[in-house]
């Protein structure tokens, strides 16, 4: 948030556009933690988005005037990362065995529960996880 407060600092007019993590993220860490032939995934709870859903949004506030303000988007259903990766995996036609664990994996206990679902009030995206599997994972 360090960005955030330099830009607010700056002077200059501004808008901020934090979105979820992106629908592909849980097969990224699933790469990132490999154990005996195992993508250690932990089991975090995201409320994902389409990185289309994103550029769009950035497109609409670039557009728009500056607002001084921080938007805040999701996607519009929490899912279960390791179910996700699983998912996504299966969708590229990739054999990868996925081990939903803390240990080892590339994010620790201290991302359990709730820590990556944004509060009540954010904008939603329309771009399910389902759809975006369902139109090819990418």
């Amino acid at each position: 948030r360090a960005q955030e407060r330099a830009v607010r600092a700056g002077g200059i007019a501004f808008t901020i556009l934090r979105a979820t993590q992106f629908h592909d993220f849980p097969a990224m860490i699933a790469e990132w933690a490999v154990a005996d032939g195992e993508s250690l995934v932990p089991p975090l709870l995201l409320q994902p988005i389409a990185p289309r859903d994103v550029a769009a949004a950035l497109v609409d506030h670039a557009l728009d005037a500056p607002s001084g303000t921080t938007v805040e988007i999701a996607g519009p259903r929490t899912e279960d990362a390791v179910d996700m990766a699983r998912r996504t995996f299966a969708a590229r036609g990739e054999d990868r065995r996925i081990r939903a664990t803390w240990r080892g994996a590339a994010m620790g206990v201290g991302f359990a529960g709730e820590v990556l679902v944004p509060a009540e009030g954010v904008r939603l995206a329309p771009t399910s996880f389902d759809e975006w599997i369902a139109a090819g994972a990418e």
